[in-house]
């Protein structure tokens, strides 16, 4: 069955003795309302609170008019993406259905996940709308009673308000308003949050290790957040899933005299970006010869030129697309997620972690500095280009702690693996359009067009070849010393 998705922004407020004027809010000029309903949902998880740990939250929700299976996972402070599924018919409500039970591997790391938590709420909605009549948003007034299901007595009841955003752009506007009326925003991100909490990732501190454990978390939680993503075959997610992961492998090699016994686990990394490498690379040529082919003049485009692209594309996109999920499904790859998560649990930092970042952090930035230098000197661009991504990465790590230095640097090293790319990609791109155009010729069409975007691939290599050096230089000199 297909998952439905909606973006939902949602604001979320400690209740008050009394709500305010809904119709004098910003915007507002018609307030349709109030109408009662009373949800009750199960909210599902592992033992240890994987889901929420990564700020997702998944239920079985009864009454209203969106009842149904829901996996809500953040995508920014106040914005959540529901994935929906409709209720089942079956007896088996406390086993979540298949299709998101595997979307959130990445975060239980194929724990179990069972019911954690039973709430009931009374809920109080009103539809607030603009001078013409438009959707601005709804306002939730509810009461709860919640009950954990880990075989305690515990239970919780509390009030609280939400104001569901048609337009995110309207949300400041109404916070600013509703909290000048008195309202205090929650300081939970979900219900489940309330009566199941998660500690909180531990504030940065001022060492070299904590700048860099913070690091590791966000690359981690971004590799996990873009799992998800991959499995939806969503627009652009194994490109973002693969950055993250060579994120996490270029910290932990820059950075191995802080964190060390690594080496198996950048193995890993260093594999999965390697099974990702492939969709990526197909889906960066494709829409990279789509958007030449149109913009050439209609006379240059000669025979059925997109049509052979996408004979071209089409398998071989859908072959690395299942690798890509036999990559995820793996054991190898589950491995990694508990190695990483295990790391950062329990960090074996050394003694020079605990030294102040700002001074220990540029010592190791130098070494990787020299190791892409070396490269420069001896090596093709593209090896080159490895060692600056290198270089950009672990100046991504040191920036918060050294500042404004490691900001000239890293956009330096950014423009200079960009730059590189261009070139790489040109490379790539020929052998592939000499290929093409063989196969057009031989059968029987004509192969001009191929052999036009061909010379500009050879000239995109030579532009990048002639400006090289001045981007170099510019790395060169913003080094730190």
């Amino acid at each position: 069955m297909a998952v439905a998705s909606h973006l939902e922004t949602e604001l979320k407020y400690e209740a008050g003795a009394q709500l305010p004027a809904l119709d004098e809010l910003p915007g507002v000029s018609g307030v349709e309302g109030p109408e009662e309903v009373r949800l009750s949902a199960v909210y599902f998880d592992t033992t240890d609170l994987r889901l929420a740990r990564h700020g997702a939250t998944l239920r079985r929700r009864t009454g209203g008019a969106d009842e149904g299976w829901h996996l809500k996972v953040p995508v920014g402070d106040d914005s959540r993406v529901e994935l929906r599924l409709p209720l089942d018919d079956g007896p088996a409500t406390n086993t979540p259905p298949a299709e998101l039970a595997q979307l959130t591997f990445g975060m239980a790391r194929g724990a179990e996940i069972r019911p954690v938590a039973l709430l009931k709420t009374k809920r109080r909605t009103w539809r607030l709308t603009g001078p013409d009549g438009e959707f601005l948003a709804e306002v939730a007034a509810d009461r709860v009673n919640a009950r954990r299901l880990d075989g305690s007595s515990t239970v919780d009841k509390w009030r609280e308000l939400e104001v569901e955003l048609a337009d995110p752009a309207t949300g400041p506007a109404l916070d600013q308003a509703l909290r000048k009326a008195g309202l205090r925003r929650s300081k939970h991100s979900s219900k489940l949050a309330r009566v199941l909490p998660v500690p909180a990732a531990p504030p940065v501190g001022d060492s070299a290790g904590d700048v860099l454990l913070a690091y590791l978390r966000e690359q981690y939680d971004e590799l996990v957040k873009q799992d998800l993503r991959v499995r939806r075959d969503e627009p652009d997610s194994v490109h973002q899933m693969r950055v993250s992961a060579r994120r996490l492998r270029s910290a932990l090699r820059t950075y191995e005299r802080l964190l060390p016994g690594t080496s198996r686990m950048r193995e890993d990394l260093r594999w999965l970006g390697h099974q990702l490498a492939e969709p990526r690379d197909l889906e960066v040529q494709q829409e990279h010869f789509r958007s030449e082919v149109a913009g050439l003049p209609d006379e240059l485009v000669v025979g059925p030129v997109a049509a052979r692209f996408t004979r071209h594309f089409g398998p071989v996109l859908a072959a690395a697309r299942e690798n890509v999920l036999k990559t995820l499904a793996s054991k190898r790859y589950r491995r990694l997620l508990d190695t990483v998560d295990k790391l950062l649990s329990d960090p074996p930092l050394t003694e020079r972690a605990a030294r102040p970042a700002a001074g220990e952090l540029p010592k190791h930035l130098r070494r990787a500095y020299r190791r892409t230098e070396r490269r420069v000197r001896s090596e093709p661009m593209h090896e080159v280009r490895k060692a600056a991504k290198g270089y950009r990465y672990a100046l991504e790590v040191a920036e918060p702690a050294v500042g404004k230095k490691a900001r000239r640097a890293r956009v330096a090293a950014k423009d200079l693996t960009k730059l590189l790319g261009e070139h790489q990609d040109g490379v790539v791109a020929r052998p592939l359009l000499r290929e093409l155009g063989m196969r057009a010729h031989l059968a029987g069409e004509n192969g001009f067009t191929f052999g036009l975007l061909h010379e500009r691939e050879h000239a995109r290599c030579a532009e990048v070849e002639r400006v090289y050096p001045e981007y170099w230089k510019r790395v060169r000199k913003t080094r730190l010393k």
